[in-house]
C-alpha cells in the first residue's frame, strides 16, 4: 500500500495508510510514532496529548502518545530517548513496508527502524521493531513495543486453562508487580479465564508485567475492538523478571506493551520485534456476564486474527 503524505496535529510529513476497513498515521517530523488507527467510521484507539502535538526539538522528552519503539530495561538513559527530531522513511517497493528510521546516539549508537506492512483488505497490519547496535561496544537490551490507548476502555488479558493438583506440579505463569500496584485497585479483575483492566479517570498508576503465553491481548473502546498479537519464546530470557508484556494505567491512559527477549547485541548486530494489528468495528456495546460469555464473544474476532 503507498503512503500518502499529509498534514497531521500541526506536522506537514505525516504518512497516512487506509483502505476501506481500517486508517493508519505516522507522522516522520518526530518519532517515529503512530498516532492514528481507526475503523473508517470509528474514533481513534491511540491516545495521543494534544498539546504535544506539531511541535519538535525540545530539550526533554515527550510522551505525545501513540505507539512507540523503546529499550528495556526501563532507564532514564537508555529507554528515554529525545525522540524529538525528524526521522528518515522510505516506501520498499519489493516489500511493501513503509520503514521508518531513527537514530539514538545516547549513551550508545542505536537506530531504530519500524516497518509497517498493512494489508489492501481488512484492518490487519503487520509491525516490525528492529534496533541495530552501531556503537564499538556490546549493549544488553529488549526491543520494547508501546501502545498508548485511547481513555475509558476494557483491556482483556486472556489466561492459560487451569491445571489440577496434584497433576501440574510446576507453575505455569509469571506475574510481576511495580511498587505502586495495588492488587486491590477496583479498575482490576484477576478472573479464571481472563484478567481485565479498565482504563478510569483519576486513578493513580498500576502496572503489571506478565509471561503471557496466550500471544494476544485485546482493548474494547466504545464501537471498536482492538487486538494485538505477539509471541512468547519460552526458551528465551525476558526483561523485567521475564515479561514479554506489561500494562500501565494512569487517569489518562492505558498502555498495551509487549517485549523481545532480553539479548545482548554485540557491535553491529541486531535484534527485531514483532507485532501484529487488528480492528473489528462493534455493533453493539460489550455487556460482561461472565466469563464464559466474554470468551465466547471473543472468539469470532480471534478466528479472524488466525490465533485460533
Amino acid at each position: 500500500m503507498n503512503p500518502e503524505i499529509i498534514s497531521y496535529g500541526g506536522w506537514d510529513n505525516s504518512l497516512r495508510l487506509a483502505n476501506d476497513d481500517m486508517e493508519l498515521i505516522v507522522t516522520t517530523d518526530v518519532g517515529p510514532r503512530i498516532l492514528v488507527y481507526k475503523t473508517p467510521h470509528g474514533e481513534n484507539v491511540l491516545k495521543t496529548f494534544d498539546d504535544q502535538l506539531g511541535s519538535s526539538g525540545e530539550a526533554e522528552w515527550r510522551i505525545r502518545g501513540g505507539h512507540r519503539l523503546w529499550l528495556a530495561p526501563e532507564d532514564t538513559l537508555l529507554s528515554y530517548h529525545i525522540d524529538n527530531k525528524a526521522v528518515s522513511w522510505r516506501h520498499d517497493n519489493f516489500s511493501s513496508e513503509v520503514v521508518i528510521e531513527s537514530v539514538q546516539d545516547s549513551p550508545q549508537r542505536i537506530r531504530k527502524t519500524l516497518g509497517i506492512l498493512s494489508a489492501t483488505q481488512g484492518s490487519r497490519v503487520s509491525l516490525r521493531h528492529t534496533v541495530i547496535n552501531e556503537s564499538d561496544t556490546p549493549v544488553t537490551l529488549s526491543v520494547w513495543a508501546l501502545t498508548v490507548m485511547q481513555a475509558g476502555g476494557l483491556e482483556i488479558i486472556p489466561q492459560p486453562e487451569l491445571g489440577e493438583h496434584p497433576r501440574d506440579l510446576l507453575p505455569n505463569r509469571g506475574i510481576v508487580l511495580w511498587p505502586y500496584t495495588d492488587l486491590s485497585d477496583s479498575r482490576l479483575t484477576l478472573g479464571t479465564r481472563f484478567w481485565l483492566l479498565r482504563q478510569v479517570p483519576g486513578h493513580t498508576p498500576i502496572k503489571i508485567g506478565l509471561a503471557h503465553h496466550e500471544r494476544w491481548i485485546a482493548y474494547v473502546l466504545n464501537d471498536t475492538l482492538f487486538i494485538k498479537v505477539f509471541e512468547y519464546d519460552p526458551s528465551a530470557a525476558y526483561p523485567d523478571g521475564g515479561c514479554n508484556f506489561e500494562t500501565f494505567a494512569d487517569s489518562e491512559m492505558l498502555e498495551i506493551e509487549s517485549l523481545g527477549p532480553l539479548v545482548t547485541l554485540q557491535p553491529g548486530a541486531s535484534a527485531n520485534h514483532h507485532e501484529t494489528w487488528h480492528l473489528f468495528p462493534l455493533t453493539e456495546q460489550l455487556e460482561i456476564e461472565s466469563e464464559e460469555a466474554l470468551a465466547e464473544w471473543i472468539a469470532p474476532f480471534l478466528e479472524r486474527t488466525s490465533i485460533q
